[in-house]
């Protein structure tokens, strides 16, 4: 069979609309993966795919054939479809239609990271990636963040997506996520270090927006405002990297706390 060389065609045009709209995404609770190693990941983690266009020039076989076995519907299509769907310069040899993923959320959720309008769809993605491999147990949509299933956001999460359960929720609603949790916001000027935190027990951390910080009912919900230091010729760091330091540290004194209990018990 020849591959689907129109742009016009009823499933093509479907997947454009998926990646154009923001709205039917969230409607239809879909996302489109690019890349053999994206879908890979998300099949590995038990997502659900539901049609696939691919190049028979470029595809991995392999992951047309687990495809095939989760019962995804495949169609092969010209390089000049790849190129009118997909929103990279240089397309891969395949994209994919899945359901967002519903993680299950830990009980009770003892490491929550909460985005307060994160609008840049890569620094997004980035900080899912780091809360992913950081062992945060939920990550949370403020109001006034950017879509968390972009393009943009999902190469830049990589993979982080079908690890991590990720929530959208009201300020309202946020508060009752953080019952019995320590509240830390991170704020450039706060005069409190991010390593003075007790990061060992249960805890939420806020990060803001990339230009404008922290929301006023981010402030509101925090117990206490952090920073990182840095040398006096900085400005500040980038939302993406600063969530990182403070998480990673984060579960640098969990592991250490984890570590020191289980040297106790094996003494008793």
């Amino acid at each position: 069979m020849q591959p689907i060389s129109s742009t016009q065609n009823k499933r093509v045009r479907y997947v454009k609309s998926l990646a154009n709209k923001a709205r039917l995404r969230r409607g239809e609770r879909k996302l489109i993966l690019e890349g053999d190693r994206l879908i890979a990941d998300a099949l590995a983690r038990g997502g659900a795919g539901e049609l696939a266009l691919y190049s028979p020039q470029r595809a991995d076989y392999a992951v047309i054939a687990q495809l095939q076995k989760r019962g995804c519907a495949l169609l092969a299509v010209t390089e000049a479809v790849l190129r009118h769907l997909s929103d990279t310069q240089q397309p891969p040899g395949i994209l994919a239609v899945f359901h967002i993923p519903k993680p299950p959320i830990a009980q009770p959720c003892r490491r929550v990271l909460i985005l307060d309008g994160v609008g840049e769809p890569g620094n997004l993605g980035t900080i899912l990636r780091s809360a992913s491999a950081a062992g945060v147990d939920l990550a949370i949509l403020a109001p006034g963040c950017c879509d968390a299933y972009s393009g943009k956001t999902l190469r830049a999460g990589m993979g982080a997506h079908f690890r991590l359960p990720i929530v959208e929720a009201n300020w309202r609603e946020i508060a009752d996520f953080c019952r019995g949790l320590q509240v830390y916001a991170a704020r450039a000027d706060a005069d409190c270090l991010h390593t003075s935190g007790d990061w060992a027990g249960d805890w939420a951390l806020i990060v803001g927006n990339e230009a404008h910080g922290l929301s006023q009912a981010a402030r509101r919900l925090a117990a206490h405002e952090i920073a990182i230091p840095m040398a006096r010729s900085s400005e500040s760091l980038n939302v993406a990297s600063a969530a990182a330091v403070i998480l990673f540290e984060a579960q640098r004194q969990r592991l250490r706390s984890d570590s020191t209990l289980a040297r106790a018990s094996a003494v008793d």
